[in-house]
């Protein structure tokens, strides 16, 4: 995949003032690395032509960026000011009460996507929509069709639908917001 030896991320990497490629006293983030990484260029980006195996880096990479992220937040619980957190803790100890169990305590911040916490702001904000809303009285769903035109014109080298998720999910991103925009204005739907 990179057969001039490039480096890859490292966690201490500067970034790089774009005009003069002096360094900075800042560094990269791994999802600013990758994504710089994965970007459609004029200049052809070789790494968007493995198909299967840019799917295992890709994968390989999210779990890169998993893994600083998780880091991140065990080694600055302080600054995350987790102690004021006292309810999580006995919570804890009360239903963990096997001692084998206890060593350092790292709380995730409910901005940690798919924790537990984070799935219950959810869950109180859909509670709350309801209670100033009503119940809901209309329910969408929205498909894709991977053979629309902005496909067709992204997809280069012989490559498949399937081989560019990156696309597929940009393309229905960028459609379901038109869409959205056009129920909350509500215009026709036939326009979208």
């Amino acid at each position: 995949m990179f057969p001039r030896g490039e480096d890859g991320y490292a966690i201490n990497l500067n970034q790089v003032e774009p005009g003069t490629s002096n360094q900075i006293n800042k560094t990269v983030s791994a999802m600013s690395f990758y994504a710089y990484r994965l970007m459609v260029r004029s200049t052809e980006n070789r790494l968007l032509n493995y198909r299967q195996l840019l799917h295992q880096y890709l994968v390989d990479m999210y779990a890169k960026i998993q893994a600083e992220r998780l880091l991140f937040i065990r080694l600055n619980q302080k600054k995350l000011r987790v102690d004021e957190y006292i309810h999580l803790k006995e919570d804890a100890i009360k239903n963990d009460s096997d001692p084998a169990n206890n060593g350092k305590l790292v709380i995730l911040p409910s901005t940690f996507t798919g924790c537990p916490r984070n799935m219950h702001e959810y869950a109180q904000d859909a509670v709350t929509y309801v209670r100033h809303g009503g119940k809901p009285s209309l329910f969408t769903t929205y498909t894709f069709n991977p053979n629309c035109k902005e496909m067709a014109q992204n997809v280069t080298n012989g490559q498949s639908k399937t081989d560019r998720h990156d696309l597929v999910a940009r393309i229905f991103r960028q459609k379901l917001i038109k869409f959205m925009n056009v129920l909350i204005e509500g215009q026709v739907f036939d326009s979208v």
